[in-house]
Order: structure tokens, then C-alpha cells, then sequence
């Protein structure tokens, strides 16, 4: 993998917090509907776990290494 701009991963980085964010509000709407659907809901969980991990992966990418 190449290294990569730093801002262009920063940018990266705040589209999936973006879409992280409005899944958790999706995901609040759809659980206060009084006929939720299961299924869609543990998609959009999936999908929010998802992107926490690329977020973190994002977040560590960012960070320099410190040499040994």
C-alpha cells in the first residue's frame, strides 16, 4: 500500500465520520417507529460498524510512525 496524502485521508476521514453520524440517526429513527424493520436495522448496524473500523484504520494511517 502507498503512502498517502494526508489530506486527501483527512477528507477521507470526515466523509465516513459523515456517514457514520447519519446512520446512527437512521438507525435511531427506524427504532422509534413503532414497526421497525429487523432486517434493515442490523444492515445499518453492519454498515456503521463497518465504517468505525475504516475510520479507525484512517485515524492510525494518520498518525506517523515513531521509529523503534
Amino acid at each position: 500500500m502507498q503512502p498517502a496524502d494526508p489530506a486527501e485521508l483527512s477528507r477521507k476521514l470526515a466523509d465516513l465520520r459523515l456517514e457514520h453520524r447519519d446512520l446512527d440517526t437512521a438507525i435511531a429513527t427506524l427504532q422509534a417507529t413503532i414497526v421497525s424493520d429487523e432486517l434493515t436495522i442490523k444492515r445499518l448496524k453492519k454498515r456503521k460498524l463497518q465504517l468505525k473500523d475504516a475510520i479507525a484504520r484512517l485515524e492510525s494511517a494518520l498518525i506517523p510512525d515513531e521509529p523503534a
